[in-house]
């Protein structure tokens, strides 16, 4: 009875932050032209997954720190090999230029041309699109990665927890599909790719993990701002973006191990 409880209650905990995350990121698209904010520096709908995860702390205090273990700075656990450091975190982070350097290099190789984007353009000073796209990043990034993931992995490892994980985040990017279907697929296959960069990348990161996510996606958010155009609607641009980033995520697959237990305090409770 106390498993099947747990089970109706993870399942529970991942409804409500799903069904939040979408209805709350179409009210706030809707409500973005009346703040006059541009969309460039920050679109309003990447804080439906935190109001997800604010509604799954509504209804779960209880469970909510476990959840979010390891979201922000703190000491590591103790460990065999605790002491050694930690490659991860730089991995990622430099995992996310290489992706758009695959895509734009491939794009300038096949096309002959690549359009670069003059930050000066963008209609506001580029330090501030920076900073607010790390903000809006992580306001994606504490839902996908440090509630929903967790959340997922010690049910379903970290390699399909990631894939699915990475499968929800391209559908909630519903705007994508409102384009051709080789745009459509090229977007939802970076995403999964990307997503089990970013939950393999977790497997072997005890802290911070918030602003390491949101590291990586600002870092790709800029880079297709800048250099893929993805607003465009180009297929061919957003068709090498998803093949780049799934050649980028076979390195983290390879170099394992996929299969490794999270400590106590991931764990369901």
């Amino acid at each position: 009875m106390q498993t099947k409880k747990k089970k109706v209650a993870w399942k529970a905990e991942a409804g409500v932050f799903l069904a939040v995350a979408f209805v709350a990121a179409g009210a706030l698209g809707a409500a973005q032209g009346a703040t006059g904010i541009p969309s460039v520096v920050l679109q309003l709908t990447q804080f439906g997954p935190t109001l997800g995860v604010a509604a799954v702390a509504l209804l779960w205090p209880s469970r909510i720190r476990h959840r979010l273990v390891g979201t922000l700075p703190s000491r590591r656990p103790s460990e065999p090999g605790a002491h050694c450091p930690n490659p991860a975190p730089s991995l990622l982070l430099l995992t996310a230029p290489l992706i758009i350097a695959l895509t734009a290099g491939t794009y300038a190789w096949v096309e002959g041309t690549l359009s670069i984007t003059d930050p000066s353009t963008l209609g506001s000073p580029f330090a501030l699109i920076v900073v607010a796209q790390l903000i809006g990043a992580c306001g994606e990034e504490i839902g996908w990665r440090c509630l929903l993931q967790p959340l997922l992995r010690t049910r379903f490892g970290p390699l399909m927890s990631s894939i699915t994980v990475g499968v929800v985040w391209g559908l909630w990017h519903v705007q994508v599909f409102t384009h051709a279907p080789a745009y459509a697929a090229g977007f939802l296959l970076a995403t999964v790719a990307m997503s089990v960069v970013l939950g393999l990348s977790q497997d072997r990161t005890w802290t911070n993990r918030l602003l390491l996510a949101g590291g990586f996606h600002t870092l790709i958010n800029l880079g297709m701002l800048l250099f893929l155009n993805d607003e465009s609607g180009a297929d061919l641009s957003m068709m090498l973006f998803g093949l780049a980033a799934l050649l980028a995520m076979v390195p983290w697959v390879l170099r394992g191990p996929t299969t490794r237990i999270l400590p106590t305090a991931h764990r369901a409770r």
